[in-house]
């Protein structure tokens, strides 16, 4: 029983200060107890259809993510941007996304494969496994009846082949074409397209009509043939590195026969261009157009344009426009475009800052691994990463990497398999076994299904896999 003098202090002391606060005795109890008194809480996933990327560092969940079951709902565009300096991880995802992305019947992936390792490109053991043959570019063996694309392939519209060359011609000179060079070019083309019928024309029947113009073009314009000669001499000697330069060979003949172009996979090796060379973005602009009027059409298919050093692209004006336009026709045709950089510092500090960010903001995934502290910086900055996510970056350890769906971000740790993981190896040159042992390709499924199963068990025991798909 209390003492009479306390419970009057207390009644006196509450009329003059209001009601006294309970004091509450410590209790004592296990973590395990506790936990459901303070339950852990964390963000929302990204559904569970889709394919397998790893685990939300955090909460434990699966991760899945899948831009064509989240467009519309959860996704503005499909394309995504995945950074990070060399040695974390990037290649390792590229990969094995694309491999997960192909059990879909109705999925269809390009690649531009830069990288090169033992004289093939990176992407050839998975090639291989798939039983694909890459399309090598390559100046030597292209002498040698090697692989050739032809600017100017009937399979192109007329439109997109003068298109295609002004970009060629531009990326090369470094600076756009004039009013007087644009038109020589434009009534060369025409001529060219519309006498030569027997046969596929090609860039040394521009060049000649550059050359020697005819006379009709001067007439048409009311203009002197000589200035029209003189109009197209730059643009002649430019188109000539392409038929009698340092890039002779890969795109001054017709088409190979044979490129099968409705291939699950297609990989185009660029390992053997110089990729700091002119060659490498005149490369891809030509793939990126050549690709457009001959592969891409609305034919109901998922196709993922997966680009290496990505920069070659998104720093050059003129070829940052024509992927610009290639990446509008995503939401209409069904193209997810996955750009892979180093360092953001790499496009909007470029000479196409301006095309970068138009680029940078139509892709509403973005994945960022390690980054030195003032990259980090900069990229949160440009990305508008919340503070949290910048400052981890720096401390990210190999196969994590902060994901930015349109708003929703996650740390998430990459997780391979044992089938995938000699398919996704690229540094055998600085380790000690320089042949990777190869699977049966039916391992990779077997290992995902369990996986899958894993992650499902996790969930009906309310367990940290709360995420599942089916692939």
């Amino acid at each position: 029983m209390r003492d009479p003098m306390s419970a009057l202090t207390d009644a006196f002391t509450s009329f003059l200060f209001g009601k006294v606060e309970t004091t509450r005795l410590p209790v004592r109890t296990s973590t395990g107890q506790a936990q459901a008194v303070y339950l852990p809480t964390a963000a929302p996933g990204l559904g569970d259809s889709g394919v397998i990327i790893g685990r939300e560092v955090y909460s434990g969940k699966g991760y899945i993510y899948d831009p064509f079951q989240l467009y519309g709902q959860q996704l503005p565009a499909p394309h995504w941007l995945v950074l990070g300096e060399s040695g974390n991880g990037k290649s390792a995802l590229e990969k094995t996304y694309v491999l997960r992305q192909l059990r879909f019947k109705d999925r269809q992936v390009v690649v531009l494969d830069a990288q090169g390792e033992d004289g093939v490109g990176e992407w050839n053991l998975i090639a291989q496994q798939l039983g694909i043959t890459p399309i090598r570019l390559d100046p030597i063996a292209a002498n040698d009846d090697g692989i050739r694309l032809n600017p100017l392939d009937p399979a192109i519209t007329a439109t997109g082949q003068l298109a295609l060359l002004r970009t060629i011609i531009e990326v090369a000179m470094g600076h756009g074409l004039d009013e007087r060079a644009g038109f020589a070019l434009k009534v060369a083309h025409a001529y060219v397209v519309d006498t030569i019928r027997d046969r596929q024309p090609v860039l040394t029947d521009i060049v000649e009509q550059l050359r020697h113009p005819e006379a009709e073009s001067a007439l048409a314009m009311n203009v002197d043939i000589d200035d029209v000669r003189a109009w197209g001499l730059d643009v002649a000697l430019v188109i000539d590195r392409l038929v009698d330069g340092d890039l002779r060979g890969m795109f001054d003949g017709p088409t190979t026969v044979g490129i099968d172009l409705d291939a699950p996979l297609i990989v185009f090796d660029l390992s053997h261009i110089d990729r700091n060379s002119i060659a490498m973005p005149i490369l891809m602009a030509i793939v990126g157009v050549w690709l457009e009027h001959t592969w891409i059409r609305p034919d109901r298919k998922k196709r993922i344009f997966l680009v290496e050093e990505a920069w070659h692209i998104i720093n050059s004006p003129f070829v940052a426009q024509l992927f610009q336009r290639l990446l509008k026709f995503g939401r209409r045709l069904g193209l997810s475009f996955v750009a892979v950089v180093h360092h953001l510092s790499d496009v909007v500090d470029g000479a196409a800052a301006r095309e970068a960010a138009a680029i940078l903001k139509m892709a509403s995934t973005r994945t960022i691994y390690a980054q030195k502290a003032d990259e980090a910086r900069a990229t949160g900055r440009v990305l508008g990463l919340p503070r949290w996510a910048v400052e981890i970056i720096p401390t990210l350890t190999p196969g994590i990497a902060v994901w930015d769906v349109n708003g929703n971000v996650q740390v998430v740790k990459h997780l391979i398999t044992e089938a995938e993981r000699p398919l996704v190896f690229t540094d055998r040159a600085m380790t000690e076994s320089s042949t990777p042992t190869r699977l049966p390709a039916d391992m990779l499924a077997a290992e995902l299904e369990a996986e899958e199963r894993a992650l499902s068990i996790e969930r009906r025991r309310g367990g940290p896999g709360s995420a599942t798909t089916v692939a």
